[in-house]
């Protein structure tokens, strides 16, 4: 995606297109090499950095602190991200690191699952530092990161930077092209300041709309006016949606939301004719499910966006269309991870480059799903900059790639692959989902992903299914012969 776009390796089946227009339709994506690829890198990437600046890109560059060379401990280090070796002891630089889902992996609501502390334990050293570079991959985005690393810290027993945790809705802060334009924001909890922390400076949230059209709310008959309200006419023209996670009253942002759409962002005016295609939507979390305290896994944001874009079909005909769909199992998430990872890795002084990553998750259709589509990924990028180190060039498939060429040195050439585990302390249930047979026919599979991403079943089988987090580390610490403290 940073540099050489290339097709999906011969003997996969990657994603097909969409289904009736949805995310992914920006037919002059620069990522998107000629016709027979943007059909395939569509799906992959979910059009997720479509417009996403050079600039902005080059931000995620590595600061080429790290070099090969000798290793040599930072002269300070930070709790929880690991340090320099106490004396006489000697540290191995690690080669991998880990992806970790939260809820449903470390925690089920309020409560910490006990495996999760049985697993840091092995994590992190004498010191309590972590002797391997860590990621917190989340699609929850109804907070800050600050907050959601306390929360990780006071369960895990070890100090948990901001700067390693991935909300649904970090990825935005790429999205430059829109922070000076006004959003309106749907979600619940710091809806409004989390846009603001991502770069987006001019936002307007669903109570805003709802207390300047007070006669655009009227499914509950409790809150509707009793009296006539005076016209409002300063109210700012909507250039585009954002969609942080599910909300509070389903029933009041769905409404506005269409409102919004079929008004070309005038909620108060009337229009002759529905403006298709419709101002841009951005969506964070795709999750149809996630696991809380229940014995039954809750609705998620994906539930919501299913209600949304049913609705808006109904209502005109037409398929609702995603400017970006982010947060697992979209690409763009799991590269802002790795680039996380490799900041660590440069904060530590470990001289050997990160090959492998592990992504530990519960959910078969956002997180196992999301790391065997960036494991495809890599895969097609490492064969490419093979080519290339044949021809001694760079492979491009357009020229809008070329500028691109010395990111992808520095990316995805050290890192080899992304595998899934899948754990059963959360959404996944062994008796369902995929089939025993996957040759079985996809039709007698209930596939809880996104619209826009098909079903694959080699997407959503897990390369390593263990029973809890902690089997994972075990698994991987065994599979990288790993030596425990």
């Amino acid at each position: 995606m940073l540099g050489a776009v290339v097709p999906p390796p011969p003997h996969t089946s990657g994603p097909t297109p969409p289904r009736g227009g949805g995310g992914g339709q920006c037919s002059s994506c620069p990522l998107i090499g000629g016709d027979g690829l943007r059909s395939w890198w569509r799906m992959a990437l979910g059009c997720c950095l479509c417009r996403a600046g050079k600039a902005a890109l080059r931000r995620w560059r590595p600061s080429g602190a790290s070099r090969a060379g000798t290793w040599a401990p930072p002269a300070s280090s930070q709790r929880g991200l690991g340090g320099a070796a106490p004396p006489g002891v000697t540290q191995i630089p690690p080669t991998f690191g880990f992806l970790f889902d939260i809820d449903g992996v470390l925690v089920r609501g309020r409560y910490v699952i006990p495996a999760a502390q049985e697993a840091f334990r092995k994590l992190v050293d004498s010191n309590g530092q972590l002797r391997v570079p860590v990621v917190f991959v989340t699609n929850a985005g109804n907070c800050f990161r600050q907050a959601k690393a306390q929360e990780l810290s006071d369960a895990l027993g070890l100090e948990v930077s901001p700067e390693q945790v991935i909300l649904s809705h970090s990825p935005l802060r790429l999205f430059r092209q829109f922070h000076e334009k006004c959003m309106l924001v749907c979600g619940q909890g710091p809806v409004e300041e989390n846009a603001r922390n991502v770069g987006f400076q001019n936002v307007v949230t669903i109570q805003d709309v709802r207390k300047a059209f007070p006669l655009l709310d009227m499914v509950d008959q409790s809150r509707r006016p009793k009296e006539l309200p005076p016209p409002t006419t300063d109210f700012p023209t909507i250039e585009g949606v954002i969609l942080f996670g599910e909300p509070v009253r389903w029933e009041t942002n769905l409404q506005l939301i269409i409102d919004v759409l079929l008004s070309n962002g005038n909620p108060g005016a009337e229009l002759a004719d529905v403006p298709y295609p419709h101002i841009p939507v951005l969506a964070c979390n795709m999750d149809l499910l996630w696991m809380a305290e229940a014995k039954m896994p809750r609705f998620g944001h994906g539930t919501f966006l299913v209600c949304l874009e049913n609705i808006y079909k109904k209502v005109t005909g037409r398929e609702l269309k995603y400017e970006a769909l982010i947060g697992k199992p979209s690409i763009v998430t799991y590269q802002y991870a790795e680039y996380l990872i490799k900041q660590q890795v440069e904060r530590q002084g470990w001289p050997s480059p990160i090959c492998r990553l592990y992504a530990v998750g519960d959910n078969p259709m956002s997180d196992i799903y999301g790391a065997n589509l960036y494991n495809r990924y890599l895969q097609a990028a490492c064969q490419a900059h093979a080519k290339a180190e044949v021809k001694g060039s760079v492979v491009t498939t357009n020229p809008q790639s070329e500028d691109r060429s010395e990111l992808r040195k520095d990316w995805n050439v050290s890192l080899e692959s992304c595998k899934s585990i899948l754990v059963c302390t959360g959404v996944y249930n062994h008796h369902g989902d995929v089939p025993t047979d996957p040759h079985e026919s996809v039709l007698e599979t209930v596939f809880h992903g996104h619209r826009d991403f098909c079903f694959d079943p080699g997407l959503v089988e897990a390369s390593y299914m263990v029973q809890d987090v902690n089997e994972a580390v075990e698994l991987v610490f065994e599979k990288e012969n790993w030596i425990q403290e």
